[in-house]
């Protein structure tokens, strides 16, 4: 697999940023990152009452059938948008 240049440094940066992201914002991190490492969702949806773990397994969910390389760009791209919106 291909990097997407800087994806492991912002990857480790990004969980550095002075404030909190907004929810939807870590949900998409959390997608594009399982499949630009994994690929596509490998795992049973969780169970009704884990409402944490859904929301992760969805957002990883709807990056279905996205390539590695393209996950790892958009990755990228949105780990530095948050960097610059929240600081590091």
């Amino acid at each position: 697999m291909s990097e997407a240049p800087g994806f492991d440094k912002l990857a480790e940066d990004v969980k550095k940023v002075k404030s909190k992201p907004a929810d939807q914002e870590l949900l998409d991190l959390y997608g594009l990152y399982k499949q630009a490492v994994v690929g596509d969702v490998n795992t049973d949806r969780p169970g009704m009452l884990d409402f944490k773990g859904k929301a992760k397994w969805d957002a990883w969910n709807s990056r279905k059938g996205m390539s590695n390389d393209d996950a790892m760009s958009a990755y990228v791209a949105l780990a530095k948008e948050i960097i610059n919106k929240y600081g590091l």
